[in-house]
This record gives C-alpha cells, structure tokens and sequence, in this order.
C-alpha cells in the first residue's frame, strides 16, 4: 500500500536532482557512438537540452536496453516534472511509494518525483527490470498527455499485426502514439510490445512527442466576461453599483 504524505506548497524550494547519478555532465561532449544510428540528429539535440545523458563521458550505448528507473528517470526530465514547489512535512523515501526500490539509489528522486506528480506507476514496480517498447511508450504518453494538456483528437485505430502481444489496458496509448507520430510499426505492421526498449528509441520517442506538443499547444484559457455587477460600477468607486439603482 502506498503511504500518502501531506503537502504544503511554497514558492521556492530547492529541488531535487533529476539526473542520473553518475550520468550528468557539467560540459558535455558530443556522443561518438551514434554514428550508424537513425535517430542521431534527435539525441543530440535532447543531449543538448539536457533531456538525455551518456553512460559515460561522450558515450550514449544507443542500443544498450533500459531498465523502469531509467525510464521512469527519461520520463520525468521529458515532461520537466519537479518538486519545486512542495515541501514534505516528512522526508519522503522512494520506498514510502515503491516496496522495492533503493532509498540510497540514483533513482530515488526521480521515483518520488514521478508518484508525487502523479506518473501511474505500480506500487511493486521493480527499479532494475529492462521495461518494453509497450511499457515506456503507454507511461510516455500518458504522463505528456497529462503534463501538457495536449487537445482531444480522433483517433482512427492502426490495425497491428502483432496486437495479441500488446498488454489490453496499454492498447489506447499506443494507439495515440501512432497517431502523434511519436511511434511507427516496421514493415509487416508490427510494434513488438514485448521487445525491451533500446535508449535510443526511447529517446526518439521523447523527441517526437515533444515536438508534437509543440505544434500542438494547449488552447489559451478564455478570458472570464465582465460580469453585470461590475459593468455597472460607478467610474472612480470601488463599490458595486446594484442593478436597478442609481
């Protein structure tokens, strides 16, 4: 069971650390390890907003697999979700949300900050289990379509050959990840849910669902009508001026 901790917000706090221990690079270098990867051009531009980092010093391990918590860790810095303003009234521990995580790991941080920013994730997830194309695609898009307030659409459902794989409460995301573009089926029209998920796909994934909230930004909130009390204040009085009255 998860434990529940009592909030307060405030207008500055000093937040967490969202990079991986060990991972983050003052001044970083260019990868020298994508040169046959496709989606080069889209990890170093995430390199350069600090989105994504290297396994070491100039190296990104494109095809190397990811466990949960570096998922987890890729989705919180893809959406920005931080703890800048929420105090705990007590020290929050990643085990206080998941039983089986590490509270001295590299990843604690980026546990809480997903639970506390309401990132569905299981209560048993395991830190160091390699998560699939279907498992990162469905948190990928349900935490930006959460975060960025992306409009409604309809969406026409991609028939995928290989269907009877994917996980049935996944089904709908995946479906929206297709229709943003963000994913595509190979060229018999599968998606191989169950394969795990390499970082530089998860990494092309980031970049095409941002640059989709990008050309599809959140409608502007409509301004609030002047309402009759106030159309009918008497000019230099901060008193209403009643209906019906002089």
């Amino acid at each position: 069971m998860k434990t529940t901790f009592k909030m307060i917000t405030l207008s500055t706090v000093t937040a967490f650390s969202l990079c991986f221990a060990g991972q983050s690079f003052a001044a970083a270098n260019p990868f020298s390890d994508l040169a046959n990867i496709a989606a080069k051009d889209k990890i170093i531009a995430l390199q350069e907003q600090g989105i994504v980092h290297g396994i070491s010093d100039g190296l990104f391990a494109p095809n190397a697999t990811i466990t949960s918590a570096q998922g987890v860790q890729l989705i919180v810095n893809a959406a920005n979700l931080n703890l800048d303003l929420v105090r705990f009234l007590v020290e929050p521990k990643a085990t206080d949300y998941f039983k089986n995580a590490n509270n001295d790991a590299w990843y604690a941080n980026a546990l809480i900050t997903a639970s506390v920013n309401g990132v569905e994730l299981p209560a048993d997830l395991d830190p160091n289990k390699k998560w699939t194309r279907e498992e990162f695609t469905q948190q990928l898009i349900r935490t930006i379509e959460k975060h960025s307030s992306l409009p409604m659409i309809k969406v026409v459902p991609v028939e995928i050959n290989d269907s009877a794989d994917l996980t049935v409460e996944y089904f709908g995301a995946i479906q929206r990840a297709l229709a943003y573009n963000v994913v595509k089926l190979d060229e018999q029209g599968n998606f191989h849910p169950k394969a795990e998920i390499s970082r530089a796909e998860a990494a092309e994934q980031i970049y095409n669902v941002l640059e989709y909230v990008k050309a599809h930004p959140a409608p502007s909130p409509e301004p609030e009508l002047e309402s009759e009390t106030n159309a009918k204040r008497s000019p230099g009085s901060t008193s209403p001026q009643i209906p019906g009255t002089k």
